[in-house]
């Protein structure tokens, strides 16, 4: 068994989960999550932003504490989307090197997309190994959005440029958006599904991970609370998703800030986040994907970054 500990680095959130591993299964002893809203400003001017570099290495800091007092043998920092995009992200590795002592990774999409799949894959409830479905698995980050498609083992893999925090800072403006303003979300979203070398049509079933789907499907089951038990696994479906993703999408935000199951940091970028997750379910039915539900699992990139240290 050896004690683990992942990093994960979007435009958004920073994560961490120390587990232990033992025969290829985690058994978690921390997990937690901090918006640091990393890549604020990154989409309009290609570099990071002083504040959120101090917010990021800030929590950073607090997190490699927690990786000593719990007796941490292996790390993995992976950085992803605004750190790929952002000029001087070498200020940013730098921090992270002196602070935690290993080398930071900034992985390209198609392997982010792979160990979102593999970590994704490790928990879904149900999953019948012997005879598989062929799964595509989303995940909508604050940058990015990683489509793969596969059984047991990814089969096609692509990371697109449209991400909860980008598409906000690109089209949303008024309180609650406008039509206009989400119908150029969705174009972006669609110009990028048309690019995608992934076909949906063999989507025998859609699992989404991430902070955006996770909180759609919170929405969806009205829970009192964030619960990662009652979301984990959920089979909803598509139809309840999908107006999930439209009332989220249509809300003023100070009715979005009021719901119990919406983190703090989500409530601006939400709407642009929905109406990623509807654009691209619609899109794989349009295809011709027998979806008639959708599976949302809590684990994900994180998972299967602790995965690779075992």
């Amino acid at each position: 068994m050896t004690r683990v500990a992942a990093f994960d680095c979007g435009t958004n959130s920073l994560r961490l989960l120390i587990a232990d591993v033992d025969g290829g299964v985690l058994r978690d002893i921390v997990r937690t999550l901090e918006i640091v809203r990393l890549g604020q400003g990154v989409d309009r001017t290609g570099r990071f932003d002083d504040g959120a570099l101090r917010r990021t290495l800030e929590v950073t800091r607090r997190y490699g504490e927690l990786c000593r007092e719990h007796g941490v043998e292996r790390m993995r920092f992976v950085a992803t989307s605004a750190t790929r995009d952002a000029a001087n992200r070498d200020e940013f590795l730098s921090g992270v090197r002196d602070i935690l002592g290993i080398e930071p990774e900034v992985i390209a999409g198609s392997e982010e997309a792979e160990l979102s799949f593999l970590g994704t894959l490790s928990a879904v409830r149900g999953a019948d190994v012997a005879s598989p479905a062929s799964r595509l698995v989303v995940d909508i980050g604050g940058g990015s959005t990683e489509l793969v498609l596969g059984t047991v083992t990814p089969e096609a893999a692509h990371s697109m440029d449209v991400g909860s925090v980008r598409l906000t800072e690109r089209h949303l403006r008024n309180d609650p958006p406008t039509a206009d303003e989400l119908a150029g979300v969705r174009r972006d979203v669609e110009a990028a599904l048309n690019a995608a070398p992934v076909d949906l049509s063999a989507a025998e079933e859609v699992v989404g991970v991430a902070g955006t789907i996770t909180t759609v499907t919170a929405h969806a089951l009205d829970l009192p609370r964030y619960d990662p038990d009652a979301i984990s696994g959920s089979r909803l479906p598509l139809q309840q998703v999908l107006a999930a993703c439209d009332s989220l999408a249509s809300m003023p935000r100070e009715q979005r800030a009021a719901l119990p199951y919406l983190h703090p940091g989500r409530v601006d970028v939400i709407a642009a986040g929905a109406v990623i997750w509807s654009t691209v379910l619609e899109r794989a039915v349009a295809a011709g994907s027998p979806l008639e539900w959708v599976v949302t699992s809590e684990h994900d990139i994180l998972d299967g970054v602790a995965l690779s240290l075992a």
